[in-house]
């Protein structure tokens, strides 16, 4: 491995059970809404920072449950391995705009997850805290 990215990424969860996922321009799997920090930035700044910038969702940082620091091989920069701070974000409506990199969003169920192209972060780490107790999740 050649390199490390580090990266604060949500988990969206809407009232009606849904998980929102997105794919960047460029690449065929879908992850978390989230990016890497401005220098300076913290990670929980980084995090509502990204989300608001793809997805139009504007949260406050009471509003995010902290899950832990996840490692795993990174979807779009091959030979690196993404490191991420991961929040759990639950919002009412399902609803968000795809902008700036952002090519595709989607609101999945858990039944969507086996279907859908999910980077490795995502499938391995994230996307089960979706439909679990954060009391359960391994952090």
């Amino acid at each position: 491995m050649s390199g490390v990215v580090h990266v604060s990424a949500a988990v969206i969860v809407s009232t009606d059970g849904r998980a929102l996922i997105v794919r960047k321009h460029g690449a065929v799997v879908f992850q978390q809404p989230g990016g890497k920090p401005d220098p300076g930035e913290s990670a929980t700044d980084a995090v509502l920072r990204e989300v608001a910038e793809e997805t139009g969702i504007r949260a406050a940082v009471e509003d995010l449950v902290a899950l832990g620091r996840f490692e795993e091989a990174a979807a779009n920069e091959p030979g690196h391995r993404v490191v991420a701070d991961a929040y759990l974000l639950r919002v009412g409506e399902a609803h968000a705009q795809a902008s700036a990199e952002i090519a595709e969003l989607r609101w999945i169920t858990e039944d969507d997850v086996a279907s859908t192209p999910l980077a490795p972060l995502s499938r391995t780490h994230l996307i089960r805290v979706a439909w679990s107790g954060v009391a359960d999740v391994d952090v």
